[in-house]
């Protein structure tokens, strides 16, 4: 037996206001905790953005079973060309691996195309090797950029030390 949803039609549509309870309550499903803020910043920046639908919800027999966060950057990072950013991916845990995720993400791609956008990045927690492997399948290699982080509190820390050190 298959392991796709295939008697079943997954219905992929533009994200709207109206669903910030589901994105809310299926982010902290799947995460163990509620990020209403920042979903609420998220998704008025996701929302305002006119034309083609980057951020993305899908229902399966009208419920909402995921959604996904994208945006478009013109120039950001160094580059000429426009790239998309895929900023959070979601799928409820009875529907995973059922093909919600190939769903919003073929969507996704055929938006983008449609506003001549050539990449789409994203990040993963090394860790995460489910994720890891969905974006494997669907075609995402490692990319040619280095992604840096700096703790601010030991940079701090650090500066701090080095003062003391040139008294």
């Amino acid at each position: 037996m298959s392991n796709t949803l295939e008697s079943h039609k997954v219905l992929v549509r533009g994200l709207k206001p109206e669903d910030f309870d589901d994105v809310v309550r299926l982010d902290a499903k799947n995460s163990g905790r509620r990020r209403t803020e920042y979903f609420k910043v998220k998704l008025q920046q996701n929302l305002q953005e006119t034309g083609v639908k980057v951020s993305l919800a899908a229902e399966l027999d009208g419920a909402f079973v995921g959604f996904m966060l994208a945006r478009v950057y013109y120039g950001e990072f160094g580059t000429s060309e426009p790239v998309a950013l895929l900023d959070t991916i979601d799928v409820h845990p009875d529907f995973a691996g059922h093909g919600i995720g190939r769903a919003l993400l073929d969507q996704l791609n055929m938006n983008l195309t449609g506003l001549g956008v050539g990449t789409l990045r994203t990040e993963v927690d090394w860790t995460d090797i489910n994720l890891i492997a969905f974006f494997n399948h669907s075609g995402f290699q490692p990319a040619q950029r280095l992604c840096l982080d700096l703790d601010l509190e030991s940079a701090r820390t650090a500066r701090e030390e080095r003062e003391v050190e040139e008294l």
